[in-house]
């Protein structure tokens, strides 16, 4: 039988990547691209309904204490931008040891986020700035301002509720994926101790007991993906989340002055 000899010039049939970049990445920045349209819409929808509104130019509902408590979460999400800065910078010297440590920093100030914003929301629907699908906290004392706001301008609960709902359900979503990929198959066991936590450890008007649901369901789809795929993330990996939570950063950069300083009470 004649050997037949394979020439190793013959040019490659791939077509080189979109922007010289990984394939996870132009899909990340796809993603995001779209996540931007809809945050730009909720963005614009309460934007339109302020100036529109002749009411809702006026109201000014947040006191001191929601204001210094939105700093102190915007303080968190500034901090975890730059941790994770170092994770990546970890990731691609080859440091597992500060990749990982940097990772869970950067999870723990979003969950310090995620913690005040909770604070937050329970304090407003204990205050009287609720929807009707929120059950009434017991012994509710309803503050003149958000009892106002409810009555003059009904569409300001809703759209705060909405679009700041909507950003903290990315950000905890986020820390599930920091966690995913710090922490790979361990992370399951934790998380779904979180959502016990949150399920029976928090009465049923506090929002972390609905956000149990997502922790549930994050856990489920998780375990599916680590199981099916084993895999030891790379630098690109951690480069794709960092692209990821520097959005969800980005996005509270607009939120934090347009809903919360603008409707400040100036005493």
């Amino acid at each position: 039988m004649a050997d037949h000899v394979v020439p190793h010039d013959i040019p490659s049939v791939y077509e080189p990547s979109l922007f010289g970049t990984y394939s996870k990445k132009i899909g990340m920045w796809l993603f995001l691209l779209s996540d931007s349209l809809t945050f730009g819409a909720l963005l614009y929808a309460y934007t339109y309904s302020r100036i529109s509104t002749a009411n809702f130019q006026g109201q000014t509902p947040f006191h001191s204490e929601s204001i210094v408590n939105a700093t102190i979460m915007t303080a968190f999400l500034l901090t975890s931008s730059l941790t994770m800065v170092l994770a990546v910078r970890a990731s691609v010297q080859k440091d597992q040891k500060n990749q990982t440590l940097w990772l869970l920093a950067t999870m723990l100030c979003g969950a310090g986020f995620v913690i005040l914003h909770g604070r937050e929301w329970t304090h407003l629907i204990a205050s009287g700035m609720t929807l009707p699908m929120f059950p009434a906290p017991p012994g509710q004392e309803i503050n003149p301002d958000f009892a106002r706001v409810a009555k003059d301008v009904p569409q300001f609960a809703s759209t705060f509720f909405t679009l700041t709902g909507m950003h903290m359900l990315h950000v905890t979503l986020g820390i599930v994926y920091l966690g995913v990929v710090a922490l790979r198959k361990k992370f399951i066991p934790i998380l779904l101790l979180l959502w016990l936590v949150a399920w029976l450890g928090t009465p049923s008007y506090s929002p972390f007991h609905y956000g149990a649901h997502v922790i549930l369901l994050a856990a489920i789809v998780c375990a599916i993906v680590v199981w099916l795929k084993p895999k030891v993330y790379d630098s690109s990996d951690v480069e794709v989340a960092g692209l990821y939570w520097h959005f969800v950063d980005l996005v509270w950069m607009f939120i934090f002055p347009l809903v919360y300083l603008m409707s400040a009470k100036i005493l």
